[in-house]
């Protein structure tokens, strides 16, 4: 069933507008008027939305909408940005992150980051790469409880059969890639129950890029994975839920064939024809 919200675009004086939003069965995620500034500046505004669990959500949008602002927010990085204000809740299993008693790096274990660039630590081996953010988060006093994480984390990331053999190589040495799977192995290894990666394909050739979808298709069996994308394509592709986002506003979210074949907005049908972005 569709759900219209009615929504106020902020300060337009423009009569009342309302979102073609279709919400998962299962959220792990609830969004519920969010708006989200750098200094003064407004990037998203009064977003609601659902995130469901174990599928994947690709987020789309010209330059700009507000996309990568949108998930930071989903693990309170946008707040650590210089001016980074957030109004509005995000709920984790009825839970909201920006509660006065809830540990940010807590929510930054549970909710993983992949960002466009592979954010390797250059200087450090691989297998140093993937266990960086445990020996940070945990006590691990054996370290083969800790190879045992880092072999699983890169199995679960599609890489394991081709660096097994290289683990104290530095993580530099891989192609472009292997260095962005290797940090997906660095998320999966925090064991997050949710990964957030923001336009993870945009630096790649298209066999790497075939690689990371395949990849998120296979993960989101045990998480749940937010993608930013500008490939259209690519979220046809590997999304089960899409949203269209226009100068920081939701336009529309719907299970993805919907929005891509019956799109209920036109500035939807605008942008996924072509037409302008």
């Amino acid at each position: 069933m569709m759900i219209d919200l009615p929504k106020t675009i902020a300060g337009s004086g423009t009569p009342e507008r309302k979102v073609a939003l279709h919400e998962p069965p299962r959220c792990i995620i609830k969004v519920e008027e969010l708006s989200a500034w750098y200094g003064s500046r407004k990037i998203i505004n009064d977003i609601s939305m659902g995130i469901g669990k174990q599928a994947v959500t690709a987020l789309i949008g010209p330059s700009g909408c507000g996309k990568s602002t949108f998930i930071r927010c989903l693990n309170r990085m946008h707040e650590v940005a210089g001016g980074g204000k957030v109004a509005g809740q995000v709920l984790m299993d009825g839970q909201d992150i920006y509660a006065s008693d809830v540990d940010p790096v807590d929510i930054r274990r549970r909710v993983g980051m992949v960002f466009q660039r592979a954010s390797v630590f250059p200087t450090m081996s691989i297998f140093n790469n993937v266990a960086s953010g445990i020996t940070l988060t945990r006590f691990w006093s054996r370290r083969s409880d800790l190879q045992d994480v880092v072999e699983r984390s890169l199995r679960k990331a599609a890489l394991w059969d081709e660096v097994r053999d290289k683990l104290d190589q530095p993580g530099a040495s891989l192609s472009g890639g292997q260095q962005q799977r290797l940090c997906i192995a660095r998320a999966i290894a925090i064991e997050p129950e949710i990964i957030l990666m923001d336009e993870p394909c945009s630096a790649l050739d298209p066999i790497s890029t075939l690689k990371i979808e395949e990849l998120m298709l296979e993960i989101k069996k045990d998480y749940t994975v937010v993608i930013v994308t500008h490939n259209m394509q690519q979220a046809a592709r590997v999304s089960d839920w899409t949203g269209f986002l226009l100068l920081g506003e939701l336009i529309e979210y719907s299970r993805t064939r919907e929005v891509f074949t019956v799109p209920k907005d036109k500035r939807t049908e605008d942008y996924i024809t072509g037409r302008f972005g």
